[in-house]
């Protein structure tokens, strides 16, 4: 489900009647009872003029009140659960699960853990200050730069704290990721030199120095969001409970039986919190040496983000990672409104109506849809014969692939994953491929002028000089005031959505990922360069690197994806450079070029309700048809 669908709720399996207010309140601040610094808890000892007395009860008076207690007790066991509960034989007894109380299989279909508790009994800030001073020494070190020094750049592998299944493949022989497999829930990984047509790696080239940073991330991995037009973890989760008194399942199903929906909504999972901290570690060694130019200048960086939750405790799980703690007085973050009607480059579909209206919200779906009958039908049939009782669709056999991705990033392991075989995983990879090639990328017809604003941006900040016009969904308040939009950084950090990620790769016009295009939904292309899982996975990050080299006039520009350096060759102007480098100076000419021709009326607001479905109207390079 892309991070933009919003709207109608997923079924109420919590009949929660204020659910609707859910991510609106998160982000809200919190409103906390904590008591002055001054206060005292109150003395667990006895003040010295409390009385004491004898006791009023003798000892057959508590003795007669224990038995009656105990035969209480045994009656009322009895009439809940009849002889069973004292039998010897309690195979029939299910065992103890701490969620049982208030949530056993089926009779709510959900767990809740809700952590922290809203009022705490044992909360006195005085006692614990944050700061007791006593710090011992505390000199610094020099910045690192990994990028520049090391013999060989540091890849990411993937994620050590999540499990895979052991039923795919021979562990020692067998090359295939299941984690590479879920397309944007994917967890973000390197993807290895050449993975993009360019024989380099994102390590400073030979003769060249980097002078500067364009930093662009998606936040972590997410539980599911509210809304899908296809598929949804917690719309199958309501299926089934709504029919849960007349189905059983068996064989590889049988976990079914005791299984309960344990995913929350919208916000980060904990491993997710955990991507985005390793991320701005990561970061740091990399680059730290850029932080010497704004020690030079008295300056602080100043990194963005959006005010929705995810994002925002992305930024921050990033900036204690790449600043560690404390970091508040180290950097600047400027948190941008996510809402509708509110200019923001880093969600450009609030102002852009058509990118939420049907059928081009839809059309990634409609493609989905089609393949999914195809590449599931064996595994639907196959997991149909173990569930009696219950009608298994392709969307739920479908849907049960998601909850496998989501579970894992959430929960660390999930049973859903043993159900399919690699070519299943396969299949279910390319069905994201579809989704987003046609709802958020070159086959998406406002691709292009939702991800123009950022391109504007990008360009105001390497010439060093303010946006020229707000024809886009760039917000003057911000992008006009040097404070909030700086324009001499050596370091710029921006965090978004993976559609916005995907948006901004079509409107620079990297063609190299839209030459398989268009997709087809009948088969997998047999090369196909546009891959999701490469391109968009949880905490994805851009890498725009500003080097000077003596072997090269002029300031260069690379564009380096999840560790895979981009060909820049679709750019006019740009050569075809061994390590995928693009004269500054060319580069923005061409994005100049390029936002000219984006018409923001016409793509964003055009009545398309008569838009056919499917083939009979492609695109590639992000915009809509013009003369509808």
């Amino acid at each position: 489900m892309a991070d933009v669908e919003r709207g109608q709720r997923a079924y109420d399996y919590r009949n929660d009647d204020n659910e609707d207010n859910m991510e609106h309140e998160a982000l809200l601040p919190s409103q906390s009872k904590a008591e002055p610094d001054n206060h005292v808890p109150p003395s667990p000892t006895r003040s010295s003029n409390v009385f004491c007395s004898k006791p009023r009860f003798n000892v057959l008076h508590v003795s007669s009140a224990f038995i009656t207690g105990i035969l209480g007790c045994l009656i009322a066991q009895y009439t809940l659960c009849g002889s069973s509960c004292f039998g010897r034989d309690s195979s029939n007894i299910r065992p103890h699960r701490v969620a049982e109380a208030y949530a056993p299989p089926w009779a709510g279909s959900t767990e809740v853990h809700p952590f922290p508790p809203t009022s705490p009994t044992n909360v006195f800030p005085s006692l614990f200050p944050t700061d007791v001073g006593y710090p011992g020494g505390t000199p610094t070190g020099a910045e690192p730069a990994v990028i520049a020094t090391a013999p060989s750049y540091p890849l990411h592998t993937g994620a050590a704290q999540l499990v895979k299944p052991s039923s795919l493949g021979d562990k020692a022989k067998s090359k295939f990721d299941i984690f590479k497999k879920w397309g944007n829930l994917s967890p973000w990984y390197s993807v290895g030199r050449g993975a993009f047509g360019v024989d380099s790696d994102p390590a400073t080239p030979e003769t060249c120095r980097v002078t500067g940073l364009h930093f662009l991330h998606r936040h972590g991995a997410r539980y599911p969001t509210a809304w899908a037009s296809y598929g949804g973890p917690a719309d199958l989760a309501g299926r089934l409970h709504k029919a849960a008194k007349h189905w059983t399942a068996s064989g590889e199903l049988d976990f079914l039986n005791e299984w309960t929906y344990k995913l929350g909504e919208e916000v980060l999972t904990p491993f997710g919190r955990q991507q985005l901290y390793d991320l701005g570690i990561s970061m740091r060694l990399k680059y730290g040496f850029l932080l010497n130019n704004f020690t030079e200048t008295n300056t602080l960086p100043v990194f963005r983000t959006e005010s929705q939750d995810r994002m925002l405790h992305s930024a921050m799980n990033f900036a204690i990672g790449f600043f560690g703690y404390p970091f508040q007085d180290q950097y600047q973050q400027s948190i941008t409104i996510e809402a509708d009607g509110f200019n923001n480059t880093l969600a450009p579909y609030d102002t852009c109506p058509n990118a939420r209206r049907m059928p081009i919200r839809a059309r990634g779906d409609w493609y989905v849809e089609r393949w999914a009958t195809i590449y599931l039908k064996d595994a639907n049939e196959r997991l149909q014969a173990q569930l009696s009782g219950y009608n298994l669709t392709i969307e739920d056999t479908y849907v049960m692939q998601q909850m496998c991705a989501y579970e894992t990033v959430a929960l660390g392991y999930s049973k859903f994953c043993e159900l399919f075989t690699e070519e299943e995983w396969d299949g279910f990879d390319y069905a994201l491929d579809l989704s987003f090639w046609y709802g958020s990328a070159f086959g998406a017809p406002t691709a292009h002028a939702q991800g123009a604003g950022w391109i504007q941006e990008l360009i105001a900040r390497l010439e060093h000089n303010p946006v020229s016009e707000h024809r886009f969904s760039t917000n003057a308040t911000l992008d006009d005031n040097p404070i909030t939009f700086p324009l001499n950084q050596s370091l710029y950090v921006d965090a978004t959505h993976e559609v916005v990620v995907l948006n901004i790769i079509t409107a620079l016009n990297l063609t190299y990922f839209a030459s398989g295009g268009p997709l087809p939904y009948t088969h997998i292309p047999e090369k196909r360069p546009f891959k999701v899982s490469e391109l968009a996975p949880f905490a994805t990050n851009i890498q725009f690197q500003l080097l000077e080299c003596t072997s090269t006039p002029g300031q260069q520009i690379r564009i380096i994806i999840n560790d895979g350096v981009a060909p820049l060759t679709g750019i006019e102007g740009c050569p075809e450079q061994k390590d995928g480098m693009c004269p500054v100076e060319t580069f923005v000419k061409a994005q100049k070029k390029l936002l000219q021709e984006v018409d923001w009326q016409y793509d964003c607001h055009t009545d398309f309700s008569g838009l056919p479905d499917g083939p009979e109207w492609e695109t590639t390079t992000g915009d809509s048809p013009k003369g509808f």
